[in-house]
């Protein structure tokens, strides 16, 4: 119960997943099981019956209840059991934990912890990944056999990129002539970096010339226990860079599977509208980057520590990862909080 933190908001899925027919998701060690009710909200429920624990996500619905599959008891979307199909009393202790949920920005968020204390105002803002005349952004998901506390430090040192990301997102070698900043807000981290006149990146092809000298942003925003928001930019070297386009707007949220596995939830905006070619080539870009290149190495690096703590194996500062050392920091120091309590 302590490995986690509870009283926050983790990421669910996308908007898109959820519909009448519940979802199963493996999500902090409990599997749950996700619909959306009768008038479009998202119930989450323990896909675990209390009789003799089979999935309710395999039964039937009615209205908004779901019905056992096994033995028919029928829970409400609170969980609370509403019907024995054997006598008029229902059993004593049979109920299914509920979590509470909130929809936003084409993201459906849980509250691990005590549904009472779920405050909205607390859910990341991602509302810039929609953008006018753009569509709704690419987004999927990937699962890695690896903590999430691993793709985190992936994340908030993106000076990875010039190594694992040689068939994607290579800087080809403007991280080098970068300066890497961290800042903390609160319980937020900003972790930075600024290239300047550098070769334009490869993502503004179509918005400037290959040849031109460009000014190159990439700011991270981490907020716990692990939504991550990177603005990525460019405009020409030397001229102000409110002015001109923010080339990608991407979501990078992280909810644990379990205490060794993640769902790895991400998602981009594009340069020009949509079109069928040009989303097949982001999802070739993105898939090449996520799948076989990130996933690969952290979870290669996960087994390669064979069980031992991070901390335990006195690992190496390099500077430009102060963005992960400093987040697990704060994750430590909220989880020890709340298990205090």
């Amino acid at each position: 119960m302590g490995q986690f933190l509870r009283n926050c908001w983790y990421m669910a899925g996308w908007s898109h997943e959820f519909g009448e027919v519940p979802l199963r998701r493996k999500l902090l060690g409990d599997p749950l099981a996700l619909y959306r009710k009768q008038n479009g909200s998202v119930a989450a429920l323990l896909d675990r019956c209390p009789h003799r624990f089979a999935p309710l996500s395999l039964g039937t619905r009615e209205g908004d209840a779901l019905v056992c599959p096994y033995h028919g008891l029928t829970f409400d979307a609170g969980g609370t059991c509403i019907r024995n199909p054997y006598s008029e009393t229902l059993p004593k202790g049979a109920s299914v934990r509920s979590f509470a949920t909130a929809e936003r920005d084409g993201i459906v968020w849980f509250w691990a912890g005590d549904a009472a204390a779920a405050d909205p105002a607390a859910i990341p803002d991602f509302a810039m990944l929609e953008v006018p005349g753009h569509g709704a952004p690419l987004s999927g998901c990937t699962v890695m056999t690896a903590p999430y506390e691993m793709g985190i430090d992936n994340l908030l040192d993106l000076s990875h990129i010039e190594w694992v990301h040689k068939g994607s997102f290579a800087g080809n070698g403007v991280i080098f002539s970068g300066e890497h900043s961290l800042k903390q807000d609160g319980k937020r981290l900003h972790s930075n970096w600024w290239m300047t006149d550098v070769a334009a990146p490869p993502h503004t092809f179509g918005l400037y010339d290959p040849a031109m000298r460009c000014d190159h942003w990439l700011e991270m925003r981490w907020d716990a226990p692990a939504a991550m928001y990177l603005q990525v930019g460019a405009c020409p070297q030397g001229a102000d860079r409110e002015d001109n386009p923010v080339v990608a707007h991407q979501a990078h949220i992280l909810t644990p599977e379990s205490a060794t596995s993640t769902h790895y939830f991400w998602a981009t905006t594009r340069g020009f509208p949509p079109s069928e070619d040009g989303d097949a080539m982001l999802r070739s870009l993105f898939g090449q980057a996520f799948d076989l290149e990130d996933k690969p190495i952290i979870e290669a690096t996960f087994a390669n520590m064979d069980g031992h703590d991070f901390w335990d194996l006195k690992p190496a500062y390099l500077g430009i990862d102060a963005g992960g050392t400093t987040a697990r920091r704060i994750l430590a120091k909220l989880i020890a909080a709340e298990t205090s309590d």
